[in-house]
């Protein structure tokens, strides 16, 4: 993956390309809350053909931090000023977990640019069938990236799936973690509130794919059902595994999206 920065709008980005192929449209992904581009590598390593787009969002990884609170209306805009740089008119776009919001997002609000849509391990938004209070609870602070002992100890119970009893998943997903600051993952959490995409969902005109892990503690699968059940043209897949079957199911993951965005590719 080649990665730089970039400054969109005013605003420091630091930009992942990974190259594929040309004849086919990229693939922008969205990525969770607190996460940086490298998390998702094991996926990006699975997945053949598109080339693929990602970027911290400001606050995370090495985008700076911003001062002021954002929107995912705000980093939608963002995201279509970035392609513009970058010189791609029209992407493909995954969303996954926190990225969901954004994904979906940015396919309502710049729908000509968006030709098809991946949901994984997401809701819709504020008003989505909540996981358990003691999970959702470790997910409102940024502990688990700082503190790769809690990590460990917590990572089964939050994520579910291969995580529940693989503790060797868990190092290897730590070892890309590259840890900004506290600010920018609570702008993440307060740029969600009160989010919803439950009142426009059925005018989201893009084929979409809603992948969802049948152990997530974290978001519940039936939130699937519900994005699947609201968006038109839309289909549900699950996975035998937690709310990180992207990283930890890498090769099912990739071969999933891979067979959908060929279905799509003319």
């Amino acid at each position: 993956m080649q990665i730089s920065l970039h400054d969109v709008g005013g605003q420091i980005l630091r930009v992942g390309v990974r190259q594929g192929e040309q004849a086919r449209r990229p693939l922008l992904i969205f990525n969770g809350i607190g996460a940086n581009i490298e998390l998702v590598e094991p996926f990006l390593d699975a997945l053949n053909g598109p080339e693929a787009i990602i970027f911290d969002v400001p606050g995370v990884g090495g985008s700076p931090t911003p001062w002021l609170p954002y929107r995912p209306s705000t980093l939608a805009r963002l995201s279509a000023l970035l392609l513009d740089q970058l010189g791609y008119e029209q992407v493909d776009v995954l969303g996954y977990s926190w990225g969901g919001t954004l994904a979906q997002q940015f396919a309502y609000q710049q729908s000509t640019r968006c030709r098809r849509l991946i949901l994984a391990a997401t809701s819709p938004g504020h008003l989505m069938v909540p996981g358990k209070l003691t999970v959702l609870l470790k997910v409102a602070t940024p502990r688990r990236y700082k503190d790769p002992d809690y990590m460990k100890r917590i990572a089964g119970d939050v994520y579910g799936g291969l995580l529940r009893n693989s503790p060797e998943l868990v190092g290897n997903h730590l070892r890309h973690v590259r840890w900004s600051g506290d600010y920018g993952y609570y702008l993440q959490l307060l740029a969600g509130c009160g989010w919803s995409s439950l009142p426009w969902l059925r005018f989201l005109v893009q084929p979409t794919l809603v992948i969802a892990g049948t152990d997530d503690p974290f978001v519940p699968v039936v939130n699937g059902r519900i994005l699947t059940r609201m968006i038109p043209n839309a289909r549900l897949v699950t996975i035998d595994d937690g709310h990180l079957f992207l990283v930890t199911s890498a090769d099912d993951s990739a071969e999933i999206i891979s067979e959908f965005l060929g279905d799509a590719a003319n």
